[in-house]
């Protein structure tokens, strides 16, 4: 009973649109394949050659003649033998292979992509298994971009990505939406520049004007709210203004309306980014995943994209800084209700920055796999956040799903000032209200616990790596800061794992502060 409860506090958020697409998709493939119209090459399809400035050369991640390194995974396929379906190293992993962003790494020869193209082509499509959207729209991507990097004129193989194209027009992602969604219709918008072709340009444009003007939010952020998918969003979307820039096939306001989404991006991505570049690791995000800022901010300007830092408002996340620190506060609700798939269990949640190094810091994201350790770096226990009678804030579950959920009900701000109310214990008669107050050399967070039921109180600091932590006498000392609490009944320290990124964690030092129900407690960093 209650895994169907929780099922239906989940999919009481879809869309309309995504609850009849699933219906639809699975009622359609009981009868039909997902691989219909089938894979069967289309004959003598004319494709046209891409005119651009240099694509982002992709991170290196395969080497001849058979090894492949994805989310901090490596495997040497014996005799030059790919297996395209190999799954030991799990899902996301046999994904990424089939994505070929490696053809767009520096050191790919044009034959050593000729002959990883022409492998996957002439697997055994019963092995391959079903094609799924997501990867196709990956994947014919990169194989238009390495065919035109080379000015390689192939029938087969453009009649191969023709009719994957096919595939594409059929499982379209409305089922998911957000980035899935996104990505089909850049994807899209490629065919149709390459093959020339108005159903695909058509399907690309509808979805192209409606995601952008959703998933962007007004602040420039985008829409489910991971800083990596951002980068990555924001990569796609300048690869089709390079696209647009440099091959008149069509002359409509395209083009104008893709460049003002992208300066809306390029601003938030700035003023988000800490002095030093580094990305804030909130929600879904890793390293080495997407283009870093440096890369990203090159290709704009190489595409005479301007932008100006903009402030920070529907993302959510706020931003403080005096001359020693930099601290970014979470005052926002999940994500999108209907797809909160990369958010994190996390309001009140804070990262801080002194003399440009990380002191306080979200744990990051390790994998993807349904698993403790998944359920973990989603949860509010992972972030410098309260936790009110050993509850998580919402309910993840599955890897990727959210049943019941926290909401904000309140925030105020001012320069020196910032609050947030949420009702994630409310069925608890408790409401928990956090503060920021933001001195010239220290900043002061108080945490208000307003209801009448007895309640066990938990926040968290989790310090990086790299810093040294010392507690004595319910005071913490590093090199950088002290760290001193009022209201607080028992503070300890514990080990926890710190992501580096995928696959790759180490063991850093987090301060659990525990105390009985209390009206107010502080936490005073100087």
């Amino acid at each position: 009973m209650r895994k169907f409860i929780r099922i239906l506090n989940t999919i009481k958020y879809l869309k309309a649109k995504q609850i009849f697409y699933r219906i639809y998709y699975l009622f359609r493939n009981r009868f039909v394949s997902i691989l219909s119209p089938s894979l069967k090459p289309v004959k003598n399809i004319k494709a046209s050659n891409i005119d651009a400035h240099t694509w982002i050369d992709a991170y290196e991640t395969f080497e001849a003649p058979s090894t492949f390194t994805f989310i901090g995974l490596s495997h040497t396929f014996a005799q030059n033998k790919i297996d395209w379906n190999y799954h030991d190293l799990g899902k996301l992993w046999n994904y990424n292979l089939t994505y070929f962003d490696f053809l767009l790494q520096k050191s790919m020869t044009k034959e050593q992509g000729l002959k990883l193209i022409k492998s996957f082509m002439h697997y055994p499509e019963s092995i391959r298994g079903k094609k799924m959207p997501f990867p196709i729209s990956l994947r014919t991507v990169n194989f238009i971009k390495f065919l035109c990097k080379y000015q390689i004129q192939d029938q087969e193989i453009e009649d191969f990505v023709y009719a994957e194209y096919r595939v594409l027009l059929q499982n379209i992602e409305y089922h998911i939406l957000g980035n899935h969604l996104l990505e089909n219709g850049f994807s899209l918008l490629f065919g149709a520049y390459y093959f020339h072709d108005e159903q695909l340009y058509r399907h690309a444009t509808n979805i192209l004007y409606e995601e952008l003007d959703e998933q962007i939010l007004e602040d420039g952020a985008h829409f489910e709210l991971s800083p990596m998918y951002h980068q990555i969003m924001l990569h796609r979307l300048l690869d089709i203004i390079n696209l647009l820039e440099h091959n008149k096939w069509k002359e409509d306001n395209l083009l104008k309306f893709l460049k003002e989404k992208a300066s809306s991006m390029l601003s938030w991505l700035e003023v988000i980014s800490y002095r030093n570049g580094d990305l804030p690791r909130l929600n879904d995000t890793a390293e080495s995943i997407a283009p870093n800022n440096v890369v990203l901010y090159k290709y704009a300007k190489d595409l005479h994209i301007s932008w100006q830092k903009s402030q920070l408002g529907a993302s959510g996340y706020r931003k403080r800084e005096r001359d020693r620190y930099e601290c970014l506060v979470d005052i926002g609700n999940i994500g999108p209700d209907y797809i909160p798939g990369h958010a994190h269990s996390d309001i009140g949640h804070f990262e801080l920055y002194i003399d440009g190094s990380p002191l306080l810091v979200d744990t990051g994201l390790s994998t993807y796999e349904n698993n403790s350790i998944r359920e973990y770096e989603r949860s509010a226990f992972a972030h410098n956040t309260v936790v009110i009678n050993q509850k998580d804030q919402s309910q993840m579950w599955g890897g990727f799903r959210v049943a019941n959920r926290a909401h904000v009900v309140n925030t105020k701000e001012d320069r020196l000032s910032i609050l947030v109310t949420h009702d994630a214990y409310k069925k608890e008669g408790i409401l928990h209200t956090r503060s920021w107050f933001f001195e010239e050399k220290s900043i002061i967070i108080k945490d208000n616990i307003d209801g009448k039921k007895a309640s066990k109180i938990t926040s968290f600091l989790h310090f990086h790596p790299n810093v040294h932590v010392d507690l004595t006498n319910n005071i913490i000392e590093t090199d950088k800061v002290r760290i001193v609490f009022k209201g607080i009944k028992n503070i300890y320290m514990k080990r926890y794992d710190y992501a580096l990124g995928f696959n790759k964690r180490v063991e850093s030092m987090v301060a659990i502060l525990e105390t009985d129900f209390i009206s107010t407690m502080e936490i005073i960093i100087k």
